[in-house]
C-alpha cells in the first residue's frame, strides 16, 4: 500500500494549484477525486475535479460507510473521501494525493497516522486570500464573505498538520512541497 499526501487551506490559499503542479512530477503521485454533494461549477468535470453525487446520493454513501471521511462543510454541501477511491489508486501502485478541507485532513491523518503526512497550505494573509477569491470571479461577494469567515476558522487548525507551507511567492511554495513530498515518499 501507497503513501497518503494531504494538502489542505482555506479556500484561495492555492492548494490546488499546488497539487497540480505536484502531479506533473515524477513522484508516483496519484490525485484522489473527492466526492461532494454540490453542482458543477464553471468548467468542472464530473469524476476529474470531483465526483458530483448530489445531496441524496451523498447521504446514500455516508449511510453505507463507503466514505473514509466525510464532513458536511457548509449547510447541506458535503464533501468526502470515497474508499473505493484509494483504493483504485493503490492498485496502481502509485501514492495518493488529496486536495481537502482541513477538517477531511486532519480525519485522514488521524486514520493513517505515519502512512499519510498532512500539508496545510497557508495564505500569506487574510486580505491576500479575500483578494485571491475576487481575482478568481467564481463566487458571490455572499459567497466569498462566507469563504473568509470559514478561512479564519480553518487557520486555527493549521498547527494540527505535519508542515505549514506559506504561499506567498507561488514559485518559492512548488518548490518547498516538491522537496517536501519527495522526502516523504522516499522515506
Amino acid at each position: 500500500m501507497g503513501k497518503l499526501l494531504i494538502f489542505s487551506a482555506p479556500s484561495g490559499a492555492g492548494k490546488t494549484t499546488i497539487v497540480k503542479h505536484l502531479l506533473k512530477k515524477k513522484l508516483k503521485l496519484e490525485f484522489s477525486i473527492s466526492a461532494c454533494s454540490r453542482a458543477i461549477r464553471g468548467n468542472e468535470v464530473d469524476g476529474k475535479d470531483y465526483y458530483f453525487l448530489g445531496l441524496n446520493n451523498f447521504k446514500k454513501k455516508i449511510d453505507n460507510n463507503e466514505f473514509i471521511e466525510w464532513e458536511e462543510v457548509y449547510e447541506n454541501n458535503y464533501y468526502g473521501t470515497l474508499k473505493s477511491e484509494l483504493e483504485r489508486i493503490w492498485e496502481k501502485g502509485n501514492n495518493v494525493i488529496f486536495d481537502v478541507d482541513v477538517k477531511g485532513g486532519l480525519n485522514i491523518k488521524k486514520f493513517y497516522k505515519e502512512k499519510a503526512l498532512s500539508i496545510f497550505i497557508m495564505p500569506p494573509s487574510i486580505a491576500e486570500l479575500k483578494k485571491r477569491l475576487e481575482l478568481r470571479s467564481t463566487d458571490s461577494k455572499e459567497s466569498i464573505d462566507k469563504r473568509i469567515n470559514k478561512a479564519k476558522e480553518e487557520i486555527e487548525y493549521a498547527s494540527s498538520f505535519d508542515v505549514i507551507i506559506i504561499n506567498k511567492n507561488l514559485e518559492k511554495a512548488f518548490i518547498e512541497a516538491e522537496n517536501i513530498v519527495s522526502k516523504f515518499i522516499n522515506e
